[in-house]
């Protein structure tokens, strides 16, 4: 019964008994473990994204979070910066890893064994430009599989440049990015001292 305990009263015990008798699917039978890269540029880290990432802990036994190097894209932090914020960020979430990579997506999550390639979709515009993704690395990879969380709903208008947009001209960003985030963007684009 893939080791979940169940509390049931008898009356339901007899309605469940044949569930209880499906056999479990492979991975679990086989004690497969699910490994998954959720890929992004961080920049920063949003509560959109911790969102994606507590959710996807409960679907995969181990998730990497892939910092893509992209030398073309003028980024307001580093890579090494971004790794150090969000590894403060998720530090206390189980099975949660932090690497930056470049070069194709499916390479490193083959590199990394990640079966599962996490990604987040906000809005139908996302999902179009995310299709096309996908489709490209199964053509390239057909082993790894592209999973799709939709946004949660408190979160679905956040995005990193948004946020950097908002808080350059003075606004409020508290509640759309971890604290720690919050400190190191006020630092930067304000010239605040913590």
């Amino acid at each position: 019964m893939c080791g979940i305990r169940r509390n049931h009263s008898k009356r339901e015990t007899s309605e469940l008994s044949t569930l209880d008798e499906v056999p479990p699917n492979d991975s679990v039978s086989l004690g497969k473990r699910i490994s998954a890269i959720y890929p992004g540029s961080f920049d920063p880290m949003t509560n959109g994204h911790l969102d994606l990432v507590e959710r996807s802990v409960k679907l995969v036994d181990r998730l990497v979070i892939a910092i893509l190097r992209n030398e073309q894209k003028q980024a307001l932090f580093s890579v090494e910066e971004r790794i150090e914020m969000v590894r403060e960020v998720v530090g206390a979430i189980p099975n949660v890893e932090v690497a930056a990579f470049d070069g194709l997506l499916v390479d490193f999550a083959a590199q990394c064994g990640a079966g599962v390639i996490i990604r987040g979709i906000r809005a139908v515009s996302d999902y179009e430009y995310e299709l096309q993704m996908a489709l490209m690395n199964r053509r390239l990879r057909p082993e790894i599989e592209t999973v799709f969380l939709m946004a949660g709903e408190a979160h679905s208008f956040i995005s990193s440049r948004l946020v950097k947009e908002v808080i350059g001209l003075g606004g409020n960003i508290s509640g759309l990015v971890p604290k720690p985030v919050e400190v190191r963007l006020r630092k930067r684009l304000l010239g605040e001292q913590q």
